[in-house]
């Protein structure tokens, strides 16, 4: 079963999407909760977030999962994407996902932008999950945004004006948010203390953020990495999408 609920927290509205098993559907507390979060441009909508829910709670009735729309993206009503808010978001899903359904235990699976937003929430706010699991993991997102960026874009950052970016859905960001990502590089902090609830999976067709990239983050940090033979950035092939899915739930359930 799912259903579209909204968190109102903080002054914000968070669109989520939750996902439990049919006998569940009356349930007001979960002993597992995942939470999905997905990549720039994306949203909680998506046939990958989907399967995975529906495939982790029909087998596992003890789980719930919720999926999110970051700030700007999906049907957040945002207009402006700053790095502060996506933690904030993340923050608040959490708390829900502990205060309201009674979690026991809460897992992260995380795409793209979510992971590296995963991974800086670990070292400036630190873990609350038991387990882990990043796929496509923006390793140098500074580099990847600011190559996608247009030169005439570029130009007018540097003078303090904001640009649109995006892919459906345009949102707003300046110098600031490029700015929090550059002086955030996951290569440059440690994760041994995480590493071993942390799982990566990676595609070696991946055109946005080369496997390479992923190996060496990993291997820095003694973290386990799965690489996906042929899957590119988004996993746009079932086949691989599902051997991704099938790995993260033997993680989460082992």
């Amino acid at each position: 079963m799912k259903k579209k609920f909204d968190i109102n927290r903080q002054g914000y509205s968070i669109r989520c999407l939750l996902f439990c098993h049919d006998r569940e559907r009356t349930a007001h507390s979960f002993r597992h909760v995942v939470l999905v979060t997905h990549g720039f441009g994306s949203s909680k909508d998506t046939a990958g977030t989907e399967h995975f829910g529906e495939h982790l709670t029909a087998k596992y009735k003890d789980y719930a999962v919720i999926a999110f729309d970051w700030p700007c993206h999906g049907a957040d009503a945002r207009k402006k994407l700053t790095v502060e808010e996506c933690l904030t978001y993340l923050q608040i899903v959490t708390e829900y996902a502990r205060e309201e359904l009674q979690a026991e235990q809460i897992y992260n699976y995380s795409t793209s932008l979510g992971a590296y937003l995963t991974l800086r929430f670990l070292i400036e706010q630190g873990n609350p999950f038991t387990r882990i699991a990043l796929r496509s993991t923006a390793v140098a997102i500074a580099r990847t945004m600011l190559d996608r960026i247009p030169e005439p874009d570029q130009v007018k950052l540097k003078k303090g004006r904001e640009i649109q970016i995006g892919f459906e859905r345009k949102m707003k960001i300046d110098q600031g948010f490029l700015d929090s990502l550059q002086n955030f590089d996951l290569m440059n902090y440690e994760y041994f203390d995480y590493a071993e609830d942390i799982l990566m999976i990676h595609g070696t067709q991946d055109q946005m953020i080369p496997l390479e990239q992923a190996e060496a983050f990993a291997e820095n940090n003694v973290i386990r990495l799965i690489p996906i033979e042929g899957a590119n950035h988004p996993f746009q092939n079932p086949n691989h999408m599902a051997l991704a899915i099938h790995e993260i739930i033997s993680f989460f359930h082992p």
